[in-house]
């Protein structure tokens, strides 16, 4: 049965990750905080006394529910009122980096010249953009898989389809990528 500082460890080990995940679908600094954080509480609440090597896939899945729990709250939202700042695009106002995931290590020898922190910084913008724009199921099997390092099976179980589905939203969703990142003329 995981401790209570196994439970913390493994909460503060996968916030970062969870709260890019629940950007990438809603698209709402602010809905993402708040997915994350009910995540989280649901996993403390009710599976806190499981053992520490399961909590990475319950955790995947009660995500995964929250998420789709709050598409849900707001279809019914939208339904009943109609707000125009519904109708705006999410703000870009910098506060999310996905520069902060490259990191160095501290004490390493390694630097980077400003062309080429430039250059990076301008192709994972177009990699994050191209990312959204990918179907639901196609961006949360690519995500899972290659983002959170989840295996197929592992990756099934959290979105709660066959692995053979897995295997074809995620090939899809790297032959789109490919092709679009390929159309700008970024090789990787």
């Amino acid at each position: 049965m995981a401790t209570e500082k196994e439970l913390s460890d493994f909460l503060k080990s996968v916030e970062k990750r969870a709260f890019k995940r629940s950007i990438y679908h809603v698209r709402d600094e602010e809905a993402a905080l708040d997915i994350v954080q009910d995540a989280m509480m649901k996993l403390a609440e009710h599976y806190g006394d499981k053992p520490p090597n399961e909590l990475p896939m319950l955790f995947q899945r009660i995500l995964s529910n929250c998420t789709l729990d709050w598409f849900r709250r707001q279809k019914t939202r939208k339904a009943l009122f109609s707000n125009m700042s519904d109708f705006e695009s999410a703000s870009d106002d910098g506060d999310f980096d996905l520069l902060e995931t490259f990191s160095f290590e501290e004490g390493s020898q390694q630097t980077e010249s400003a062309e080429d922190s430039t250059r990076r910084a301008q192709i994972l913008r177009e990699i994050e953009g191209e990312i959204q724009l990918l179907p639901a199921r196609q961006r949360e099997a690519f995500l899972m898989r290659y983002w959170e390092d989840m295996d197929v099976a592992e990756t099934a179980a959290a979105m709660g389809c066959s692995e053979g589905s897995v295997k074809t939203h995620c090939s899809r969703a790297v032959a789109a990528l490919s092709k679009a990142l390929k159309a700008k003329g970024i090789q990787l």
